[in-house]
């Protein structure tokens, strides 16, 4: 009798029919509900039984997730409170005491709770950086150059599917969905036609993904949140190509070439999200050779080793001060106008246009480094909690807009917190506005009336955030993995020439 693990074609006479019957799929009620609900509703965490085992760089993933986390948050202050008053925004985005206003929500390290999220995507960078490159600088310093090479031809391949094809997802779906539900936002007006709509994403997504491309728009209409997506994958490309060009260097070469990177992008030239991958980098290669034993590490960072709690700690709190950089304009003259900022204004080198990433540079790095060495500070992001947002930070960052601009939008005009309408404007929300206004007590970004659509808001973005998690980001990185195993010839090992006279003779 044939095996059922030959299939159905394999086998003869009865043993082909009975293969059938055990084979075939059940369409009942009860299976398409199960399929539904894996679809819909995420695995709850306490359904594994096993003990939760971390990787030694968990806590990157917990941070990257909280940076998502406050994104989130940063994006909803403005919104919010840029539609009562563009004024309240300005606030949000200056220092305690600018303009002689002492906001709770401005003051310093707090401040980043509200309007984090430029530093958020600084972290995401220097991160981008450490994990892009822990694999090879390790296999560098191994000196097993063809698995070196055998793991950037990997990853380069695969990086430009990992970031763009869940955008080419979650932007195709919510177009078609204001042409399917008919419903209006305010961050993009839909087009006329179904059709106007398709190739209008078409010719700005092309553009938007072409890795050398020059002027124009930075991100897709559909999701402006998407302008860092274009820098990660740059940023990629620079931390893939230095591990290359730095893996036959000498251990001080490589680690001062790296050095010399970062003042290159930083003060050199307006590049400081290579400064960020490439910084990530050298955190990545430094923590390697302080693990290894015999090799080469700085002597004087051992020597420091011994005060690590008081300089990380220190370190920890600059970064916090640093990253409340006011980011309301890109000037400096205004950046001088804000307490606390005047004398470090001086500090910003020529080459950098928007003054905010040469200090969020810094406070990313420095975050980055301390958390690791902060033992309550690592916990906190390798909890549950954390790790839940970092497993969907990609798919969070990626919903929260399109989420914010239609349902966020609604419910805040339910609130009292709508846009005021300009003279001859039509009202497209004015079904929706002052439906359940509620009061403004509270504190500047935490006023009751701001918190309550949060109660919505919140689950229903990180639900979403997990569904395209499972069923779009993580298909994503799989698809590239397999189509990378393709291109490979499925695993197979390439036929070779004999030998290069059997080459000459056919050329």
């Amino acid at each position: 009798m044939h095996s059922l693990r030959e299939g159905i074609l394999d086998g003869t006479g009865n043993d082909s029919s009975s293969a059938i019957k055990s084979t075939a799929p059940s369409f009942s009620l009860k299976a398409i509900l199960r399929g539904l609900r894996h679809i819909l509703w995420p695995k709850a965490a306490s359904a594994d039984s096993s003990p939760r085992q971390l990787r030694p760089t968990a806590y990157l993933d917990g941070l990257r997730g909280f940076a998502a986390f406050l994104v989130y948050i940063h994006h909803h202050q403005l919104w919010a409170h840029g539609a009562e008053s563009l004024q309240s925004a300005v606030y949000f985005e200056n220092a305690y005491g600018f303009d002689g206003e002492f906001r709770l929500s401005t003051f310093y390290g707090i401040r980043n709770f509200f309007t984090g999220g430029h530093m958020a995507v600084a972290v995401f960078y220097v991160i981008s950086g450490y994990v892009l490159s822990v694999k090879p600088l390790a296999l560098m310093q191994s000196g097993e150059h063809l698995k070196l090479a055998d793991n950037l031809a990997s990853a380069f391949f695969r990086r430009w599917f990992r970031l763009y094809l869940p955008i080419i997802a979650t932007t195709l779906v919510y177009i078609t969905s204001w042409h399917l539900f008919g419903y209006w936002n305010f961050a993009c007006p839909p087009k006329e036609t179904f059709g106007d709509e398709l190739w209008n994403w078409y010719v700005e997504f092309k553009n938007f993904s072409f890795l050398f491309k020059e002027g124009g728009w930075i991100w897709v209409k559909a999701n402006t949140h998407t302008w860092s997506i274009p820098l990660e994958m740059r940023g990629s490309v620079i931390t893939y190509m230095a591990c290359m060009a730095l893996s036959r260097a000498t251990t001080k070469a490589r680690l001062v070439c790296l050095v010399v990177l970062v003042g290159y992008y930083l003060y050199v030239v307006d590049g400081y999200y290579g400064a960020l991958f490439v910084a990530g980098m050298l955190q990545a290669d430094l923590d390697l050779l302080a693990r290894r034993e015999g090799g080469y590490f700085p002597g004087w960072l051992r020597r420091l080793e011994r005060h690590k709690t008081f300089i990380y700690y220190h370190l920890f709190v600059v970064s916090m001060y640093l990253a409340g950089v006011p980011s309301a304009t890109n000037k400096v003259e205004d950046l001088r106008a804000n307490p606390g900022w005047y004398w470090l204004s001086y500090l910003k080198p020529q080459a950098v246009f928007d003054p905010k990433w040469f200090y969020l540079f810094w406070a990313a790095n420095m975050l980055v480094a301390a958390v690791p060495r902060m033992g309550w500070l690592r916990r906190w992001f390798e909890g549950r909690f954390c790790q839940f947002l970092g497993r969907i930070s990609f798919a969070f960052y990626l919903v929260h807009g399109p989420i914010l601009a239609t349902v966020g939008d609604r419910l805040y005009h339910v609130v009292g917190w709508g846009r005021p309408v300009e003279a001859g404007e039509v009202d497209m929300l004015a079904a929706w506005r002052d439906l359940l206004p509620l009061p403004k007590v509270g504190p500047i970004g935490l006023e009751f009336s701001f918190l309550v659509p949060h109660l919505i808001l919140l689950p229903l973005t990180f639900w979403v955030a997990d569904i395209v998690t499972r069923m779009v980001d993580e298909p994503s990185v799989k698809f590239a993995a397999w189509l990378y195993k393709r291109v490979q010839g499925g695993g197979k090992p390439e036929m070779k020439p004999e030998s290069n006279e059997m080459m000459l003779r056919l050329a």
